[in-house]
């Protein structure tokens, strides 16, 4: 693996013998870390919502799983 920083990014060079999946998942966690880096939510803000969507998401479709 090397990594090369420059003005504007870092470059990661993988060889391709790593699997696909284990690539996508350092992706998205780069990702994660690149969309959230500048909130100002606090967890316990991100928990609630997170709660209340899973709760209405339920209420929506609950009649598909125990039918």
């Amino acid at each position: 693996m090397k990594i090369e920083r420059t003005d504007k990014e870092i470059l990661i060079r993988i060889p391709n013998s790593i699997d696909k999946e284990s690539v996508q998942r350092i992706i998205d966690y780069v990702r994660y870390q690149e969309l959230t880096s500048k909130s100002k939510a606090k967890q316990e803000d991100v928990d609630k919502l997170a709660a209340e969507v899973n709760k209405n998401w339920w209420e929506k479709n609950k009649d598909s799983f125990l039918k």
